[in-house]
């Protein structure tokens, strides 16, 4: 049976409305792009290689590019043990797009988000640069972190992001959590620890057959 979750668009009129966060088109990049080898002479040209050989991979192990109900649970589930308010399990594809997603009910006050952002906002392509966790108890204690779209747009003070790298060196995209207080310096640490949990539960769920 197919996953079909609730849309996110479609919230009750006394609800707040789902937030479409800003989205930046992506040239020369496309599902299936082929690059020639050696053809590399930019960053664009190096951003469409590597979303190339995302596909390419994703297809092989036949991992879904739409949201799905099993990684919907494991972003829940790592939102819980953190105890934040929002939980993602996230592809880098032309967009941002959360194929896992948690976030507060539809009436509860909170900003409703929808599947996809921007490749250029929030602090998960700062993760997919550096390929290691970035754990940010309190965004405002770093301007580099702190002049970010995704603060004002969703009020967020605290964010903890860990990387999805295949075997193969491949890196699919990011796991994160993000909320709208800060948390201790004294909980980074186990914080941390639960996100990059998660993201190793993320690879054995999708990476358990060897690249053919």
């Amino acid at each position: 049976m197919s996953y079909q979750p609730n849309d996110p668009y479609l919230v009750p009129q006394t609800a707040p409305a789902t937030l479409s966060l800003p989205r930046r088109r992506m040239r020369d990049t496309a599902q299936g792009t082929s690059v020639p080898a050696g053809a590399v002479t930019g960053p664009q040209d190096q951003q469409a290689t590597e979303l190339a050989l995302r596909y390419e991979l994703l297809q092989r192990l036949g991992v879904p590019t739409a949201a799905s109900q099993e990684f919907d649970e494991l972003a829940r589930d790592m939102a819980t043990q953190a105890g934040f308010l929002y939980g993602f399990v996230n592809l880098f594809l032309e967009e941002q797009t959360f194929v896992g997603l948690h976030q507060p009910p539809a009436d509860s006050g909170y900003v409703i988000v929808g599947r996809t952002m921007s490749r250029d906002h929030g602090w998960c392509p700062e993760v997919v640069a550096r390929k290691k966790a970035l754990p940010l108890h309190d965004v405002h204690a770093s301007p580099r972190f702190s002049g970010n779209h995704v603060v004002d747009a969703v009020g967020i003070r605290s964010y903890f992001g860990a990387p999805l790298i295949h075997d193969s060196g491949t890196l699919l995209g990011t796991v994160g959590i993000i909320d709208p207080e800060k948390r201790p310096l004294s909980e980074a640490r186990r914080v941390r620890d639960i996100v990059i949990n998660t993201g190793a539960q993320v690879m054995d769920r999708i990476a358990h057959a060897p690249v053919r």
